[in-house]
């Protein structure tokens, strides 16, 4: 099983340490900049030439479903934000952008969005292709715990030759976090992102057991030697090791900072922009 994992591991704890970091830290030179518009949240990577990271946003917010835009306004508002602050932190000029799109889902969603924000749109990626070709896969799956939705996508000689999308993901799990706890939804979801302690995991295993059921279903014909996870839910403590359990004969690999990582590889995809050096104050 070869993949790029160990130096994307060492890109992701990088971008980590700098999301929402306003500090200064001027940069001159090509750049290349992806825009991941995903159930939970909205990110904007940016990076050099050698997809260092250079900046990393970060915005909470419920304004896309199952590959919908339900709050245009909100949604352009972010981007829009994200992008500004990018460009006073690094002292550039960021005219063009890659985004993405769920599979089964039309590009022109994200596209709108991004193009509506004052962005060009210098290319378009389906999520589970950027995570392949970040990581170099040859024959694998990659397993997208998103908010909505869990993906399953079959990559086959690099290329993904099936791609599925189940009902099911950091949604679900808050609600049943809040109907365990008896919380409004909105208190659920931060003890979710909070929980450090396995107690969450109790609740929820009964969740990541159907998860992992859906994906075996979806790989079976296929028989992928690995399984590579993203998505922010993927980073609940315990989920590695309840995910993993299911799966007795293939390797189940989830990255550093898993919340990051379609991000990242929408941003690697980009196709690089001449830095123009501003000035900043």
């Amino acid at each position: 099983m070869n993949s790029n994992i160990a130096a994307v591991n060492t890109l992701l704890i990088a971008a980590a340490a700098m999301v929402n970091d306003d500090s200064v830290a001027l940069y001159s030179g090509p750049f290349k900049v992806g825009i991941d518009l995903g159930t939970a949240d909205i990110q904007t990577v940016v990076l050099d030439a050698n997809n260092q990271p250079l900046a990393c946003y970060l915005e909470w917010a419920d304004v896309v479903r199952d590959g919908v835009v339900v709050d245009y306004h909100g949604a352009c508002r972010i981007v829009r934000e994200q992008i500004r602050r990018a460009e006073a932190r690094l002292g550039i000029n960021i005219q063009q952008a890659c985004t993405s799109f769920p599979p089964g889902t039309d590009p022109r969603i994200s596209i709108n969005v991004i193009e509506s924000s004052g962005i060009e749109v210098s290319n378009v990626i389906d999520e589970p292709s950027s995570v392949a070709a970040l990581l170099g896969l040859q024959h694998a799956a990659v397993v997208d715990i998103g908010g909505g939705t869990t993906g399953t996508a079959i990559i086959e000689k690099g290329k993904v030759v099936k791609s599925v999308d189940d009902p099911t993901g950091g949604h679900h799990i808050t609600l049943v976090l809040a109907g365990y706890h008896a919380l409004p939804y909105e208190e659920a979801e931060l003890l979710k992102r909070r929980d450090n302690s396995g107690e969450v995991l109790s609740v929820i295993q009964p969740v990541i057991a159907k998860m992992a059921d859906l994906v075996r279903g979806h790989i079976a014909e296929h028989r992928p030697p690995a399984i590579y996870l993203t998505g922010g839910s993927c980073s609940l403590h315990g989920f590695a090791t309840a995910f993993t359990a299911e799966f007795s004969d293939i390797d189940v690999i989830i990255p550093s900072q898993a919340l990051y990582l379609t991000p990242l590889a929408i941003a690697a995809f980009a196709i690089a922009e001449n830095a123009r050096q501003a000035s900043v104050g």
